[in-house]
Parts: C-alpha cells; sequence; structure tokens
C-alpha cells in the first residue's frame, strides 16, 4: 500500500506517525470486514458518533435488484452509481460499483474507506458503508438527490431549474467549509486533490458535500512544506506547480477550489474543448478580464440575466482571483475563503437594490483583488475610504487587509 508515500530518509516523527495512522486504519478495516458482514466500526472509537458497516455482496445486488439497469443513477471512470433503499433501515442510498477495469483501483478503495471512517463533516459526504466481498468492490453513500454541482451548470435540461446566484454563492460556502475541515481540522490535515463539479453533490436544499476522495493524501506535517507525488486529479482543476513538480500542498486545493468558483460564477467549464483557443482554459481566460471593470458582465454567467449584486459579483471574483494566482504562497487559507464566501452567501441578492447597487459600482474606480504587497506600488485598501470591501470578519478583515492591494483601472 504506497498510497501515504513518506518523504525524506531516516524514521522520522512526522514518518512514523503517518506510518501508524495508515497502520491503525488497515487494522480496523480489516478486523471490520472478518466477520460475517454484519460488524461496525466506529469513525474514531467514540460510540457517539455513525458507525460505518460493513455489506455482503448478495445484500447489494438485493437492494438494487440484481444491479438493474433502472435502478442506475450515474456512471464514471471509477465505475457505476445506483440508486437503492437499504432493507432494514430503509434508508435510500447511492452505490457505487467500482469498474475492474476503471480508474479507480483497491489502493483508491482503501484511502476512501479510510478516509471517510475518519472524517465527518456536514460539508463531507457520508459514508454508510462498504462491501470487500471476493473482487467485488462496493462504496454505500448516503443519497444525494439533486446530484452533482456539474450536473446543475452545464447541459442543463429545459426543465431543470438554473442556479440563481443567491444558490451559486451558498454551495461555494458551503464547498469551501469541506476544504477548510480538511486542511484545519483533520490531523494530520488532508488534501483532498480531486476538487471538480462532478465531486460536489447536493442534497434536496442545495448543501454541498464533497465525495469521491480516493485520491485523497494526508498533507505535511512538521518541517515538510509538501508532499511529493505522482500527479493526479483532473486536467484544469490541478495546480500549476503540482502539474509541473508533483509537489502536492494545501494550496494546491486552494486553487482547484479557485476554479470551481470561477465555474460557479460564469457557467463556463475548466476545460471546454468546444471554444477557441483563447477560451479553451477558463483561468487563461479569466485572468486579462480580473482587471478590467468594464468587461465584468463578460465574467458572468449569461444565464444569469444580469440577476446578481454588482458589489457580489465583484467581491467573489476578488476571492476567486486570489485563489487561482500562479504563486502557491499568495493564495489565501481556505479559513479566509469560507469567511469571505460565507459573507457573500449571507448577503442575498434583492432585485429591488439592483439599481443602487449598479449606480453605486459605476462610481468606484476601482477593483478590489487579493494580492500580496510585493506585487507592486499600489494604493493600500482602507476599510474607512472604501467600505464596499468590510465584508468580513474583523479579525479575518485584518488579516486579509495587510495583503490586499487596490489594483485601479
Amino acid at each position: 500500500m504506497g498510497w501515504f508515500p513518506c518523504t525524506g530518509a531516516g524514521k522520522s516523527v512526522e514518518n512514523l506517525k503517518k506510518r501508524s495512522v495508515k497502520k491503525s486504519l488497515e487494522h480496523q478495516i480489516s478486523s471490520s470486514s472478518s466477520g460475517d458482514g454484519k460488524k461496525e466500526s466506529t469513525k474514531d472509537g467514540k460510540s457517539d458518533h455513525i458507525a460505518v458497516k460493513t455489506f455482503t455482496f448478495r445484500e447489494l445486488a438485493a437492494v438494487t435488484r440484481n444491479f438493474r439497469a433502472d435502478y442506475l443513477v450515474g456512471e464514471g471512470g471509477f465505475g457505476r452509481v445506483y440508486k437503492g433503499r437499504l432493507e432494514n433501515t430503509c434508508q435510500v442510498v447511492a452505490i457505487k460499483q467500482l469498474d475492474h477495469n476503471g480508474l479507480q483501483g483497491n489502493r483508491e478503495f482503501l484511502v476512501e474507506v479510510l478516509m471517510l471512517s475518519l472524517l465527518h463533516h456536514p460539508n463531507l459526504v457520508n459514508l454508510i458503508g462498504y462491501c470487500a466481498d471476493g473482487d467485488q468492490r462496493l462504496l454505500v453513500y448516503e443519497y444525494m438527490p439533486l446530484g452533482s454541482l456539474e450536473d446543475h451548470l452545464y447541459d442543463i435540461p429545459p426543465d431543470r431549474r438554473r442556479l440563481d446566484w443567491n444558490t451559486r454563492m451558498k454551495i461555494a460556502a458551503g464547498a469551501a467549509k469541506g476544504l477548510e475541515y480538511l486542511h484545519d481540522k483533520a490531523n494530520p490535515p488532508v488534501i483532498y486533490r480531486d476538487l471538480k463539479c462532478s465531486n460536489i453533490l447536493l442534497d434536496e436544499d442545495y448543501n454541498p458535500k464533497l465525495s469521491d476522495f480516493g485520491l485523497a493524501k494526508l498533507g505535511p506535517v512538521g518541517d515538510n512544506t509538501h508532499v511529493s507525488t505522482r500527479v493526479m486529479g483532473t486536467y484544469g482543476y490541478c495546480a500549476p506547480e503540482y502539474a509541473m513538480t508533483g509537489q502536492l500542498t494545501l494550496k494546491s486545493d486552494v486553487y482547484s477550489f479557485g476554479v470551481v468558483l470561477l465555474e460557479l460564477i460564469t457557467g463556463r467549464k475548466a476545460i471546454d474543448n468546444s471554444k477557441s483557443n483563447a477560451e479553451h482554459n477558463l483561468v487563461v481566460w479569466a485572468r486579462p478580464l480580473f482587471k478590467d471593470r468594464r468587461k465584468f458582465s463578460q465574467i458572468a454567467d449569461p444565464m444569469l440575466q444580469g440577476r446578481y449584486p454588482a458589489r457580489g459579483l465583484y467581491q467573489a471574483l476578488a476571492v476567486a482571483a486570489m485563489c487561482v494566482q500562479e504563486q502557491p504562497n499568495m493564495r489565501p487559507l481556505m479559513a479566509d475563503v469560507v469567511t469571505a464566501l460565507t459573507y457573500l452567501a449571507f448577503q442575498k441578492y434583492d432585485p429591488e437594490k439592483i439599481a443602487n447597487q449598479w449606480a453605486g459600482a459605476q462610481e468606484r474606480e476601482a477593483f478590489l483583488i487579493l494580492q500580496d504587497n510585493k506585487l507592486g506600488n499600489k494604493q493600500q485598501i482602507s476599510r474607512n475610504s472604501h467600505p464596499e470591501i468590510t465584508f468580513l470578519e474583523p479579525e479575518s478583515q485584518s488579516k486579509l487587509e495587510s495583503s490586499a492591494q487596490l489594483v485601479c483601472l
């Protein structure tokens, strides 16, 4: 099992810590799998946490009526996803059956079970259980009735509701909270490594949950600054430094989040082969537009039909612009991103106030882009002179203002 590599020479404390975590998890899974399929293992040994159950292949085949086609709800490189109802609890679940020839193998399967057996947050998908009968590998999740975020942004059928601005900011804030939990609350920290719209699932109230943890990695600990690994993920979402060097950090996830946020704002795909070379890559297309206020209307998704707050659009673009900075040390922490987007999600779009908001936007001759002070002699933002940017909690506002710049147009 080489999915949790230990970098550096010798048995350092950090490396031993990672080995001990992996060893204990493998023992937990193997012991729970050795029974009759009815045994349960708790998330962290505490009785008040939801248990991860082991299923037999026969049980899951019965739930899906032998994996009938009319129970199929999705399909990807990993295999197929079926909808079913557990007999004992009557809970509706999603059952992912891994394809033996698919992109996700035994290693990714084990990583996902281990990660979701330990990690628990409202914005992470809940793992109900798994099956490891013979060569069969299946994962059982809570069912997310609205599917993935991708289903609501692209190729939308006429009868499906388009995402409005308020819902988009709600989804962005929730996904950010999931990442913040992985980065700041998990110990050791976890690098998600595969953030994209198809991996963000939505419940009936459009609350987002991160799914598919097969590529997740334990982050650097101690004095280590990165984790060296083979490059994996999805083209268009991978941070440039990770794609070039294989050096993975928490800031790699921040870049991927910036791409997702841009997709929410623009309604464009991260990579769209149907567009011209200049618009093929979303980040490359958007970067020049960040600095020209006159072109902001070109960035916003046409499907919004102008129904968004001008100030909210500027601030959301500011967060996205900082997240997709080429230099990883210029990207924000997810905790600060959560603070900003939580505010934006709270500030509901009000059509009656849109005229006043646009009038105020026309009077401002600057656009907030969060950048490091080393980029040049730009006038530092003042909360008093520019009240439009006071959208953060006081502590986070102060922290971000020290590195923010006012880019004059």
